[in-house]
């Protein structure tokens, strides 16, 4: 069996070490975004398969200078400029975007990325749905992609959740990474995001629908993940405890059961077996072999909590949605957490929180949405307190477009619903029982991108 060129792993330093690797001084702090969409014929309104919809889009977005990926002869990602294009389980399609200076510059990308998608699927009449769970479909009839280690996880999920399959085929996300200084400055900006992560959830929450129905949930895609899989998913209360920092965490990654090992081009199936006994030398499926760097990453992608530490902090709490709203959330974030003063701020918003209200939150939000309540109030009037110091966070940045505006115009829409306390899915309710009279099919009108 081929090894990874990447230096093996000796000692639990270098993991730390991979882990901190991404402190970087302020002035190369940068954004990435990522954002996944639901691909549908827009003649039939059904999905699109891989053979006759994913693959020729992927093709045919090469005129614009990306470089394809291969898999096992099929083309699964699309590169550029720092820049990817990637399939998810059920087909969706993911930009994840370089990491950029400012949002303003993040945006471009995203409105680059979704005009060239727009194009092409036009030509072979594709559609893309702007919300953060599949409407109409049904489980068994989502398309399954071709890559290796989805079909890994496909067998696993049953194992230790209800809705893992839910999660794989019928979610979308935007998502946002950001920077750290130092490990002092990693575990503040930890604390504060997970803390804030259901606030970003109830600004975002864009799935009401499941299987053609009203699904009594403001956000069913952060619904799906409370019962995915706990060994991989959650608040991470232990990030809030004294003594936390890189090691505790590579603590955790240990722990958690593995997914698979990728070996010559092929994902050979670990699902549930221990990454220490991979250090040891006695994981079965690569005998007498020990990890890499690299399957030290892989086994960090296959970790999933509300907010991801690799060399760069993942938020993972929001629904996709409409084009102008996917600007949106890096700017929540960076203004959250990129400006020491509104960092500070923000941590002293949350810092008397107990664990046992951070997941009370969690738990409820899903369901409830701006509306949730929190010590007597409403996450609503945590949206407020949370905007209004991501709002002077961008203006301490002093990010300018060339029309003389700052970052903070990306908040506006999330202003207006934490205003009205009314988030996209709360409107679709609204439309859905109204002027739609019940018709579902309507999303493939109105929520499209």
């Amino acid at each position: 069996m081929a090894k990874s060129h990447s230096p093996v792993i000796e000692t639990k330093l270098q993991m730390i070490q991979r882990l901190a690797s991404g402190c970087k001084p302020r002035n190369q702090w940068r954004i990435g975004t990522e954002h996944e969409k639901i691909g549908f014929c827009l003649e039939k309104k059904t999905p699109i398969t891989y053979e006759n919809g994913i693959q020729v889009i992927l093709k045919k977005l090469m005129r614009f200078n990306w470089e394809p990926v291969y898999e096992g002869g099929n083309i699964v990602a699309l590169k550029r400029d720092g820049a990817s294009v990637s399939l998810e389980p059920g087909g969706q399609l993911e930009l994840s975007g370089a990491p950029l200076e400012h949002v303003h510059r993040t945006c471009a990308e995203v409105n680059r990325h979704l005009r060239e998608l727009r194009e092409v699927a036009d030509e072979i009449g594709v559609g893309f749905l702007s919300l953060g769970f599949r409407p109409v479909t049904k489980l068994k009839d989502v398309p399954v992609m071709p890559k290796g280690r989805y079909s890994i996880m496909r067998a696993y999920m049953p194992k230790v959740g209800t809705h893992g399959l839910e999660m794989m085929f019928r979610t979308c996300t935007v998502q946002t990474n950001l920077d750290f200084e130092s490990e002092p400055d990693m575990i503040k900006k930890f604390r504060v995001s997970l803390a804030l992560q259901p606030v970003a959830t109830a600004l975002f929450a864009n799935s009401p629908f499941t299987d053609g129905r009203l699904n009594d949930h403001k956000s069913w895609r952060s619904r799906v993940w409370l019962d995915t899989d706990p060994d991989r998913t959650g608040m991470l209360p232990f990030v809030f405890e004294d003594g936390f920092g890189f090691e505790q965490y590579v603590d955790y990654i240990l722990d958690v059961p593995m997914y698979f090992v990728y070996r010559d081009g092929q994902y050979l199936d670990a699902s549930g077996k221990s990454f220490r006994d991979f250090l040891n030398g006695r994981l079965d499926v690569a005998p007498g072999e020990k990890p890499t760097i690299s399957d030290f990453d892989d086994h960090i992608s296959t970790i999933f909590p509300e907010v991801r530490l690799k060399t760069f902090l993942e938020m993972r709490g929001a629904d996709a949605g409409p084009w102008n709203e996917l600007c949106a959330l890096p700017a929540f974030w960076v203004g959250l957490l990129y400006d020491q003063a509104a960092l500070d701020t923000a941590w002293n918003l949350i810092r008397d929180w107990t664990a046992q209200e951070r997941q009370s939150l969690r738990r409820d939000l899903p369901k409830y949405g701006l509306q949730t309540s929190f010590r007597g109030k409403t996450v609503r009037e945590l949206a407020v307190a949370a905007l209004a110091i991501s709002r002077e966070g961008l203006k301490a940045r002093g990010r300018f477009n060339a029309h003389g505006e700052n970052e903070t115009v990306f908040l506006q829409e999330l202003d207006d619903f934490a205003r009205t306390g009314k988030s996209n899915a709360d409107r679709l309710i609204e439309k859905f029982k109204g002027e739609w009279d019940g018709d579902i099919m309507r999303v493939y009108e109105e929520c499209v991108y």
